[in-house]
């Protein structure tokens, strides 16, 4: 009898511990919408005692994965550019994977892939970690120099923070540029960038 009353009172417990699971997992820093109730099944086997599912930690609302069309101006006391000056003007695919990769609109010749990598910081928040490999120089306030090739040139760096729009169709943010010469020297650029979701609608007007 005594054997029983033990065994009852261990499984009141269990049972109780179950229940409020959730509350501390909410402790530790999952929300409540995260972790989702524990539910009890004295019926089933062992293995299915308890059934805690979670959901990403991703947050939620609206996502930056897509296809954008993207300008950079340059702005801010430490930039190598005049103030307003147009940087660049891309198209940018954000990869569901967490890569990421631009189509420059920088002269071919001069190199106008690049890629990179970023991160959600927030509810809407991002940061980019881009990078262009080896090309050749390309000075954006000179136009004639579109249709030249220019001297060789090391890597460039991109740091984005950017912030979606709630309804997901549009982003801003600034942006670092650190851009080297074969010799390791840096050029550094700040300013500020908009993008634009391209969606099924979107026509070739519509992006210049």
């Amino acid at each position: 009898m005594k054997n029983r009353r033990m065994l009852a009172l261990a499984a009141s417990v269990f049972v109780f511990g179950l229940t409020t699971m959730p509350s501390a997992l909410a402790d530790c820093g999952l929300t409540a919408k995260l972790a989702r109730p524990a539910s009890w099944h004295p019926q089933a086997s062992g293995s299915n005692l308890m059934n805690t599912a979670f959901v990403s930690a991703d947050y939620e609302g609206a996502s930056i994965v897509g296809m954008w069309h993207v300008t950079f101006t340059s702005q801010g006391a430490g930039s190598a550019l005049p103030n307003g000056t147009p940087v660049d003007d891309a198209l940018v695919v954000w990869h569901s994977d967490k890569t990421e990769i631009m189509n420059s609109k920088r002269p071919p010749q001069d190199g106008n892939f690049c890629m990179g990598i970023w991160e959600q910081t927030g509810k809407l928040c991002y940061k980019l970690n881009h990078f262009a490999w080896f090309n050749n120089n390309y000075d954006p306030t000179n136009p004639s120099s579109l249709s030249e090739i220019g001297s060789p040139a090391g890597p460039v760096q991109y740091v984005e923070l950017v912030t979606l729009s709630a309804d997901g169709n549009h982003y801003t943010g600034t942006f670092t540029l650190d851009a080297y010469d074969t010799s390791g020297n840096v050029t550094h650029i700040v300013g500020v960038l908009s993008g634009t979701r391209i969606t099924m609608s979107t026509k070739v007007p519509d992006l210049l």
